[in-house]
């Protein structure tokens, strides 16, 4: 059984009536979005993800749109992004349920070893849950909130790159890209030269909080120009872990990058002067030379936490208003 099979069997099993466990190591890692965290043994990756996302979804699917896998420093990792889905019948948190259907925008990294999930990172979007239960705290997104696109393409499961050099090529664009985007001078978003590598009609499907974006232009606006303000002196691990397959590409850390918050422009927030660490994955889809589409998680909802704000208490408190109005 290839790493692929092994993941998607994994899913089948945990999110079955009667899981068994056979497809994660006994002393699996497991980190997933706050207030979930590092998780280190498979009994705790049962009781405190899978059964947490059952209970408030008891009918949870998942449904996959990328799927990537390489090798990485000698071990097998496969990448996914796609969406957990079910009714949301039962409360997540403290976020209240609507009895509608919800979806949770997830990115993923995954290490297989001997036929076993051995280490595990996943970012289901929490904020996007809120917004959909009408309980989101915070400003609207500047850019498109809703449901996420598969690729243009609709090729993110069928990449097929036997030699691997394909999948090398999109790792090397990736990073090239990303040495440009430390090239900001502080001033000037033109500093970094992104047409050099992004098409012009780009899309950049950014968390909630954030959103949707389409072009250089859009991104700037929307995304990467009310960020810089915020974190003006943010910096990007690229020693993290790089899967290639094909024309797609994924990367990501737990952290990925580091900031301090000076500035107040993102998300509407006042300047914390917190030193902050932050959980990022990256999807990419290459055309030629240039990229034509990423898709992008982030752990929003642990970065406010680091500030001093606890979204799933602002949450519960605004509920238990609710009781009183």
């Amino acid at each position: 059984m290839n790493a692929k099979a092994v993941v998607n069997a994994l899913y089948s099993d945990m999110l079955s009536n009667s899981p068994t466990g056979e497809f994660i190591s006994d002393d699996a890692v497991w980190c997933a979005s706050h207030p979930i965290n590092d998780l280190s043994s498979a009994a705790q990756v049962r009781a405190e993800y899978f059964d947490v996302l059952k209970g408030a979804m008891p009918d949870l699917e998942r449904k996959v749109f990328i799927e990537l896998a390489s090798e990485h420093e000698g071990s097998s990792w496969v990448c996914s992004h796609g969406y957990l889905f079910g009714t949301f019948a039962n409360p997540l948190f403290s976020i209240p349920a609507h009895g509608k259907t919800l979806y949770v925008r997830f990115s993923e990294m995954t290490r297989v070893e001997n036929g076993k999930v051995v280490e595990n990172y996943v970012i289901p979007d929490f904020l996007d849950v809120m917004i959909q239960a009408d309980v989101n705290p915070l400003r609207r997104s500047l850019g498109y909130d809703g449901l996420v696109m598969p690729p243009t393409t609709m090729d993110g499961l069928t990449q097929n790159d036997v030699t691997g050099e394909e999948g090398q090529k999109s790792i090397q664009l990736i990073k090239d890209m990303l040495g440009e985007l430390g090239s900001y001078d502080g001033v000037s978003l033109e500093s970094m030269d992104l047409a050099a590598y992004w098409t012009e009609d780009f899309m950049w499907y950014g968390p909630a909080g954030i959103g949707t974006t389409r072009g250089i232009e859009g991104f700037r606006k929307h995304h990467q120009g009310p960020f810089l303000v915020g974190y003006p002196d943010r910096s990007v691990d690229t020693s993290v872990a790089f899967v290639g397959e094909g024309n797609y590409a994924c990367t990501g850390g737990w952290p990925h990058m580091s900031m301090t918050h000076t500035g107040a422009a993102w998300l509407g927030l006042p300047p914390t002067n917190k030193e902050l660490l932050v959980r990022v994955m990256d999807f990419w889809r290459r055309e030629d030379n240039l990229l034509k589409e990423n898709w992008v998680s982030i752990d929003i909802i642990h970065m406010l936490a680091q500030m001093g704000m606890d979204l799933f208490d602002v949450v519960a408190q605004q509920q238990a208003d609710r009781k009183f109005s």
